[in-house]
This record gives C-alpha cells, sequence and structure tokens, in this order.
C-alpha cells in the first residue's frame, strides 16, 4: 500500500471518528435523570413513562418516553424490558410507537389506547400531565 493511500485511509479514519464525536457529545451532555412514573401493572406486565421526557412535536402532539416490562413467565430468565417514544394524542385516545429501543419505528399507525390497559393508563397519566402544565389546551 503506497503512503499516500495510507494517510488518505487515515484521514477519512480520523474525520469519522472526530464526527461520531461530535454528534455523540451535545446528546449525551443533554441527556438527564428520568422520573419514572409507574402505572397499575397489569397481567401483561408493568409500564412506567417519563415525567421529563413530555414534549409537544413539531405539529403539536405529545410525545413521551415509556418503559415496558412484560410479566415473568415460565422460563429461568427474566424477560427484557423495552423503551418506547410514543406519541399520543389524548382527544381521541390514541398512540403510536415512534421508537422502540431506539429504532424508529417507521410509518407506524394509530392505535386506540382502549385495547392496552397499560398504554391507556400511560396515555391518560401523561395527557393529565401535559394538562397540567399547560402543553395541551
Amino acid at each position: 500500500m503506497s503512503p499516500e493511500l495510507r494517510l488518505a485511509i487515515y484521514r477519512v479514519w480520523a474525520l469519522l471518528v472526530a464526527l461520531v464525536l461530535l454528534l455523540a457529545g451535545p446528546a449525551t451532555a443533554l441527556a438527564g435523570p428520568v422520573d419514572w412514573e409507574e402505572v397499575p401493572a397489569t397481567v401483561e406486565g408493568r409500564q412506567w413513562w417519563d415525567r421529563g421526557s413530555l414534549r409537544l412535536d413539531r405539529q403539536q402532539r405529545l410525545t413521551v418516553l415509556s418503559r415496558f416490562l412484560p410479566a415473568p413467565g415460565d422460563g429461568d430468565r427474566p424477560p427484557a424490558g423495552s423503551l418506547y417514544v410514543m406519541e399520543l394524542d389524548c382527544g381521541q385516545a390514541l398512540y403510536r410507537d415512534l421508537q422502540r429501543n431506539g429504532l424508529p419505528r417507521l410509518q407506524a399507525g394509530w392505535e386506540p389506547a382502549t385495547a392496552d390497559a397499560l398504554v391507556g393508563s400511560v396515555l391518560e397519566a401523561s395527557c393529565a400531565e401535559a394538562r397540567r402544565r399547560g402543553l395541551l389546551g
């Protein structure tokens, strides 16, 4: 391999590392502690929502970070939980998962929150908190 090619590869790698550090740095610095609020458990499992994550998106819809832990099964290993970024339509009691465990859910459809007791409780509590803060009319 020629010295010029090695230098070019080294520069590309250095640029990529610098870019990753630049993009990762502010997000890490801005991340704050979570304030988990648990909703009543069901036979399906347990669920929490983060008070500090309540936001209005560009379409003025409420978003919230949620954590779900399935009920223990018969196996030896405890079930793995999941993190969701949920978009909520408080007026119509609808929700959709925008992300699951950090991965975007493209074109996720709206679902009735009443079909799942845990999600319904998250929607109810999150919307009530958003109204209390004046985020929703």
